[in-house]
């Protein structure tokens, strides 16, 4: 909470690096609750997704990016340029690494090497390197690989962390809150997140067929939230459609007897009950949209240019 004597800092935090380096999951440790979806698999994250921190006096506004790889259809370069426009909102940029891997890979020598031209264009702006997933690595690799980073850039500073531990995570906190500029809140003391309650609802969804079915779970799949009715007992009902690109996908999210859709749709309330903090009736159906990937609609609900 802030008095009336205390100054307010507010500023944008970009986060960004490769595919499954945690960004979501540091983000929400940042946070402190869940504001955007984590799984193994790649490209989890479709669009911007703003999560917001709130410490002391000063409220951070952390910018959740898609994975930055080298992209070739079309969802996926929209989905690149989306974490590039993303980062260029703010006034610094995280970059999280998987200090698991040991090497920077090529994907990740490729994002420094846009980072650096940034920083000429802007010398201005601080990037941070983050080091992810410490727990994976021996002390030693992990010095090696640090020191590698930054004599390739740079860098403002390092953290390393365990997002998923959120082990080094407050230290980040604070270290960036010391650092934002002075200025009112940009979003009011309690929120955190600027996406939709029936998006996030969606993006949910999708998270727990992510982790039901893994390498199964066809990647051409999106959920809507088509309905949201609320109850005069406090309770709301739900119903969402899971969009596939071909009715032969329609077995494996359904599963043998129903159960797939049922595990699915079981997770999805627990986990929307426990934000929402009310009792949740969630009704999931499967349809085929073919060709979706190729629909604008469906670019412009994420945030998405279909056009990049």
């Amino acid at each position: 909470m802030t008095g009336p004597d205390t100054q307010q800092r507010c500023g944008f935090v970009a986060v960004i690096g490769a595919p499954n380096a945690g960004k979501s999951t540091l983000i929400n440790a940042l946070v402190g609750t869940k504001v955007t979806i984590v799984s193994p698999k790649v490209q989890t994250t479709r669009t911007i997704v703003r999560g917001i921190a709130v410490h002391e006096n000063t409220q951070i506004v952390f910018i959740d990016t898609p994975g930055i790889f080298r992209a070739k259809k079309r969802l996926e370069r929209a989905m690149v340029a989306a974490a590039w426009n993303g980062e260029a909102e703010a006034e610094m940029t995280l970059f999280v690494i998987d200090a698991s891997r040991r090497q920077p890979d090529d994907e990740n020598q490729q994002i420094i090497a846009t980072l650096k031209d940034r920083k000429a264009e802007e010398p201005g702006r601080k990037f941070i390197l983050v080091l992810n997933k410490i727990d994976n690595i021996q002390r030693e690799k992990l010095i090696d690989l640090t020191m590698k980073l930054n004599a390739m850039m740079d860098f403002e500073a390092t953290f390393m962390i365990s997002a998923l531990k959120e082990d080094g995570t407050n230290d980040l906190l604070k270290w960036l809150a010391a650092r934002m500029p002075e200025g009112p809140f940009h979003f009011g003391e309690e929120q955190v997140s600027d996406m939709p309650m029936r998006l996030l609802a969606a993006e949910i969804t999708r998270e727990k067929l992510f982790h039901r079915l893994h390498e199964e779970l066809p990647y051409g799949l999106t959920v809507e939230t088509e309905s949201w009715e609320q109850f005069d007992d406090g309770s709301v009902k739900i119903e969402q459609v899971i969009y596939i690109a071909r009715e032969a996908h329609k077995p494996i999210i359904i599963g043998r007897g129903g159960q797939a859709i049922k595990g699915t749709g079981e997770a999805s309330r627990r986990e929307l009950e426990d934000i929402l903090e009310q009792r949740v009736h969630l009704r999931l159906f499967v349809k085929v949209r073919e060709n979706w990937v190729d629909d604008p609609e469906r670019y412009r609900v994420w945030g998405l240019d279909p056009g990049a």
